[in-house]
């Protein structure tokens, strides 16, 4: 081999040389290199590439000591690894609470009485808006507990209750934006305030009402209890409050936020509020996430900080939830955008499979899981009410705050402002260790520069093959009706998609180390390719920085601590190659961003699992999964993939990993693997919605022109009724419902406007539905104003759910209505969608919409249709409802009731 032809940055790195000429010669042969070192070629074609690796050729010199890692002690030991650090995260997870030897002292919060108060309510049953159980035995309940607490009280505060039933209207751009309308909806109102009297206040919010035929425990029973209880420590404790704390138990949340909307906008008790607390679920128990604050008012973070007990709180759950990715609002949305108040947002995240179920039952969340959320509750309310800074919050709103919690043990907060400096230092600290190397003379770097580049364009290939595979797999699948095979048993997901991934990252480098780098050491290649994922995460950051996002934080760790961990292991690695030493002190330097990264890939799949099992029938779960694990395959062989040109060999790890790839794909394409559980420990049903209603089509001159009935259904994930049609034959694809053209929403009583993500439903015919207390919907007047447009003027009155639709025709617009500020507001597709409830003895629902018509059409200037849904009471079944419901399996979760459809045009 000569001297000459190897590049200054191979050298450096070059081992067999040394040991065979040894150390004291070294300095000598570097500098007759240098003088002789001819330049560098092409990509792929420099000196680097002309010394033979060890062990290749006729007298190639042996490997340095530490060089050319154990295939299956590098395998084994990265996947031992990452268990242990899953392990950490898990045992995290578990601890709840921290025990005490005693609980219940007065002044402390009592998790089994907050226990009792919520199987109380549970046991009333699904507590839909309107109906008796939500609107007088559950308000009764909530009134008696909360005269209990007053008579118990301490002479230093003052309790008063007031029971609103405000009506109201507002229009929101989830969904795709629709219009809401409510009447005589109830919130049960408490002010436990000091004796003299407050100027200010902190409102604590929860919602008593569940959705149609779910007990509602966790969503949210669970934080009614928790705030009935934390109202009778507050009320009965000897320490004074500054402030006021108001509690909201609002009955008509489920209806889309009318509850809340009708408190901020109504009563008088909403002008003293200055900060709340919102307390809602997304799954049943486990920790409560706060995954919502401000806007900006950084002293809110601070504030949470400060008092909460057992922390759980994440700005990364903040942004993706406000990104708009989880179909899902909670009450915040309203209290920031009506009230212009900051506040805090929490939910339960864990075991989002049975939230909106049957199964969201009492007994499904533990005693330590209260436990723990009221300790936070109680601990963060009574500091708001006792803080100097509620008074004058306008004065401390400024900026955002990047705040996280390390494994629920406390909670790290600093302001966006001071993130972004940090971040920057981080980007400053790569530019220099990089262009160190980059920008030295180019006799000395136009190789490593080269190679730097080359491995960056290999590194982004093996990603985005990785990805492209893992895809082309995830629409196999789908296209074969295999979807959702990992939902009841995540591990699949992880054999199939996961292990594809990695294999094909592998792949592609091993190729790269074979056929492109075949000359170039080990230590070398070690080096670039390390410095090649530094760039590419220092790269991230700068961009996730400039967009503003707080987000940005995870990127700066899994920068600083593995560049830290670089330069730490530097010397080592240079006279040793990758010893046990090495590989010791490496994994260890990246302990802390990828434990951190576990964490949070753990809330990735917590919530997006169940998520995917009811997004609807046009979106495929498992290319949406498939990307989320390339996503986090990705991140977490990063730093790892260094490795591969270190390790003697890769063919083992590649047999093993393609060997279970190829395993899970058969098993998943023969249907072993069934999606749904009805295990009663832990069930994961499907859902179906059902409604049996009958339709009724009238033309311009209110003469019915169609008529039909039956049991429309909806499956509320991508497998339609494949599982389901076995059960019930007569459900099949004979039986899809068509669209009709000329109706908004395709002529089908839609209960929320979600017409876009669920376009593949079924339509059984069967007998009229003939409610007791039958919906009327009229035109009660028809005008023409001085501004040339018809003004039309309707009534209606039915059960405590109707949904009104709109279309207007060619050549007309919908200018302007009395629903919502007065602006009318389209649904995605441009109909018109307007959600409508009330409580009891609810009076007539009288509205108008104007319609501008710049050309008259025979067919009228527009369609409007009103669907009534008895949710509630005994026009909610009909016998063939009933009947067709028990013979669903029990792994299903069918939702039912009966409703009534009318189509007018005018």
């Amino acid at each position: 081999m000569e001297w000459g032809s190897e590049s200054g940055a191979v050298r450096r790195y070059r081992i067999g040389g040394e040991r065979r000429d040894g150390p004291a010669a070294a300095p000598q042969l570097e500098r007759e290199a240098l003088a002789q070192e001819p330049p560098a070629d092409a990509c792929g074609g420099g000196g680097a590439r002309t010394r033979k690796r060890s062990g290749e050729g006729s007298g190639g010199a042996s490997r340095g000591a530490g060089t050319g890692l154990s295939e299956a002690r590098a395998a084994l030991g990265l996947a031992l690894y990452l268990l242990a650090l899953r392990a950490l995260v898990q045992l995290s997870l578990q601890q709840l609470v921290v025990r005490r030897a005693a609980v219940g002292h007065r002044g402390e919060f009592d998790a089994r009485q907050a226990r009792d108060y919520l199987e109380h309510i549970t046991s009333i049953g699904p507590r839909t808006t309107g109906s008796p159980e939500n609107e007088i035995l559950t308000v009764r309940y909530l009134l008696e507990q909360i005269k209990l607490i007053e008579v118990q009280s301490n002479s230093l505060h003052r309790i008063s209750v007031d029971v609103q039933r405000p009506t109201g209207s507002f229009s929101i751009d989830f969904l795709g934006g629709f219009t809401s309308y409510y009447d005589n909806i109830t919130n049960v109102v408490v002010k436990l305030e000091p004796r003299d009297g407050a100027q200010h206040a902190v409102l604590a919010n929860c919602h008593f009402d569940s959705v149609a035929n779910s007990p509602g425990a966790s969503d949210d029973a669970v934080s009614c209890s928790v705030m009935l209880e934390v109202l009778r420590v507050l009320s009965t404790s000897s320490e004074a409050l500054h402030h006021a704390v108001i509690f909201l138990f609002n009955g008509a949340e489920e209806n889309v936020l009318q509850a809340s909307h009708g408190f901020i906008t109504q009563h008088p008790w909403a002008s003293l509020i200055r900060a709340f607390i919102n307390l809602e679920a997304a799954g049943v128990g486990g920790k409560e996430l706060v995954f919502q604050t401000g806007p900006e008012n950084p002293w809110l973070v601070q504030a949470y900080v400060s008092a909460a007990k057992h922390p759980f709180a994440s700005v990364v759950a903040q942004e993706v939830f406000q990104s708009g990715i989880i179909p899902s609002d909670t009450d915040f949305r309203i209290y920031r955008d009506f009230g212009n108040i900051p506040g805090i947002d929490l939910a339960f995240i864990e075991n989002g499979y049975i939230y909106h179920t049957k199964y969201d039952t009492a007994d499904r969340i533990l005693t330590d899981s209260i436990q723990r959320a009221g300790d936070n509750i109680l601990a963060v309310l009574k500091y708001l009410a006792t803080s100097d800074m509620l008074a004058s919050s306008s004065k401390y709103q400024h900026g955002n705050m990047v705040f996280f919690d390390v494994l629920g043990l406390f909670v790290i907060a600093y302001p966006s402002r001071v993130g972004l400096i940090i971040n920057y230092m981080v980007v400053m600290a790569v530019v220099l260790y990089l262009g160190k190397k980059l920008l030295q003379p180019q006799n000395k770097t136009a190789t490593y520069t080269k190679d730097f580049f080359c491995g960056l364009g290999i590194t982004l290939i093996s990603w985005f093959t990785s990805l492209v595979t893992v895809l082309i797999i995830a629409v196999f699948v789908s296209l074969i009706g295999q979807s959702l095979s990992w939902y009841n048993h995540f591990y699949v997901s992880v054999c199939l998609y996961g292990t594809a991934a990695v294999a094909k990252i592998i792949f592609i480098h091993t190729l790269a180390k074979r056929f492109h780098y075949v000359n170039a050491s080990d230590q070398y290649l070690g080096e670039v390719f390390f410095d090649v994922s530094l760039f590419v995460h220092c790269g991230f950051l700068t961009a996730l920085t400039y967009q503003g996002l707080c987000s940005a934080f995870i990127s700066a760790v899994w920068v600083a601590f593995p560049l830290l961990t670089k330069l730490c292991v530097h010397k080592d690695f240079k006279r040793h190659g990758a010893g046990g030493k090495f590989i010791a002190f490496y994994l260890l330097g990246m302990f802390i961003p990828y434990l951190y990264a576990l964490y949070l890939i753990w809330a990735v799949f917590e919530m997006f699992t169940p998520i995917l099992g009811r997004s609807g029938s046009e979106i495929p779960p498992d290319v949406v999964l498939a990307s989320i694990l390339a996503g986090c395959t990705m991140i977490l062989s990063s730093y790892f993939i260094n490795f591969i040109y270190l390790a003697k060999s890769t063919k083992r790890t590649m047999l093993t990993l393609t060997l279970v790839c190829a395993i899970a794909f058969l098993l998943v394409c023969s249907g072993t693997f069934f999606p749904y559980s009805s295990n009663p420990a832990s069930p994961k049903p499907k859902r179906v919605f059902l409604q049996h209603m009958t339709r009724t089509f009238h033309d311009l001159d209110g003469n019915v022109v169609k008529r039909d009935s039956g049991i429309w259904i909806n499956g509320f994930d991508y497998t339609g009724m494949s599982h389901i049609t076995p059960h019930i034959p007569e459900i099949n694809d004979t039986i899809r419902a068509h669209c009709e053209e000329n109706a908004p929403l395709c002529g089908f009583p839609w209960y929320l406007p979600v017409h876009f993500l669920i376009r593949k439903n079924w339509y059984l015919p069967a007998p009229e539905v003939s409610p007791k207390e039958p919906a009327h919907f009229r035109l009660v007047s028809k005008e023409q104003t001085p501004w040339d447009s018809v003004k039309l003027t309707f009534e209606a009155t039915g059960p405590s759910h109707m949904s009104f639709y709109v279309r207007t025709h060619k050549g007309s617009t919908l200018s302007q209505w009395s629903l919502g500020n007065g602006t009318p507001v389209t649904s995605k597709g441009g109909d018109y969608f307007v959600f409508y409830s009330h409580g009891l003895q609810a009076s007539a629902w009288q509205f108008w919409i104007e319609v501008q018509v710049s050309e008259e059409q025979p067919e009228g200037a527009v369609t409007v249709a009103i669907a009534a849904h008895y949710l509630s009471g005994e026009d909610k079944r009909s016998s063939q409802l009933d009947a067709l419901k028990e013979k669903f399996p029990d792994w299903t979760f069918p939702s039912a009731w009966v409703c009534t459809y009318h189509l007018f045009v005018f």
